[in-house]
Order: structure tokens, then C-alpha cells, then sequence
């Protein structure tokens, strides 16, 4: 009885870890962060750009190494 009670007890305990760093590497965020914090309105405007910045920048080098 005694293993059964410490194997749920794991099994939930995994679950609730594998939740909380799942849910962070769906927002992209570092996966010890706070799942249910928001991030500001500025902060996502500014991943995306950094992001457009970047896609760019590949797109830009990639047409150059094909000449």
C-alpha cells in the first residue's frame, strides 16, 4: 500500500512539474518562470520585431549566398 501511495504521489507531482514547464515552453518563456504571470503589451511587440528583425536578416544572407 505504502508503494502505491509514493507512486501516485510521484506520478502527480511529475505531472504538475511537466504542466508548469510545458506551459512555459509554449509561451516561450525560460521554463522556471511564472506560468500565469502576463507579459506586458510593449514586451510582445518587441519580441516580434526582434523576431522580424531576424527572419529578415536570414532572408537577406541566404538570398546573397545564392548568387
Amino acid at each position: 500500500m505504502k508503494r502505491i501511495k509514493f507512486l501516485i504521489l510521484g506520478m502527480v507531482t511529475g505531472l504538475l512539474a511537466g504542466l508548469w514547464f510545458g506551459v512555459n515552453i509554449g509561451k516561450d518563456r525560460n521554463i522556471f518562470a511564472n506560468p500565469f504571470e502576463e507579459r506586458a503589451f510593449t514586451q510582445k511587440v518587441k519580441n516580434s520585431a526582434e523576431n522580424m528583425v531576424h527572419d529578415t536578416k536570414e532572408a537577406i544572407r541566404d538570398s546573397l549566398d545564392d548568387r
